[in-house]
């Protein structure tokens, strides 16, 4: 039962992270093609964005926890504050090496989506997966 519960939770995890790639490769492309900001204005633009989705959505859905949001934000964020300096430097230098900015993203996209499921799991929501009771179960318990 808990390996099916895992198995869920990683492919729920999996598809609002693909609904967040969607996010940051549209506003990406939007603020790189239409606006032409510079890479890495466009990629943290474009990642913060995703963030905020994939925190919200995977806290409620996913990973259904009653942690304190401030301080389950306060971890992501941790994770952020190395993963995305990281992720920028390597896409400039990438990009002064003539590597196209799309194939630097993608790769940075599917790095941070398996650093950033396991850190969310273990780290963030280690012990607190599905402790959050929605309000409809709540009134059929009662």
């Amino acid at each position: 039962m808990e390996k099916n519960k895992e198995l869920i939770r990683s492919i729920k995890f999996t598809l609002f992270s693909i609904s967040a790639g969607v996010i940051q490769i549209g506003l990406f492309t939007l603020l790189n093609e239409l606006v032409n900001l510079d890479y890495w204005v466009s990629y943290i633009t474009s990642l913060v964005a995703s963030i905020l989705w994939n925190f919200t959505i995977n806290r409620k859905v996913t990973f259904k926890s009653s942690n304190n949001v401030k301080i389950s934000m306060l971890l992501v964020f941790l994770f952020y504050l190395v993963f995305t300096p990281v992720s920028t430097i390597l896409g400039e230098i990438a990009e002064n090496n003539n590597i196209n900015e799309y194939i630097v993203l993608a790769v940075t996209m599917v790095s941070n989506f398996v650093l950033e499921y396991l850190y969310t799991r273990f780290v963030v929501y280690r012990n607190s997966c599905d402790t959050a009771i929605s309000k409809a179960h709540d009134e059929v318990v009662e």
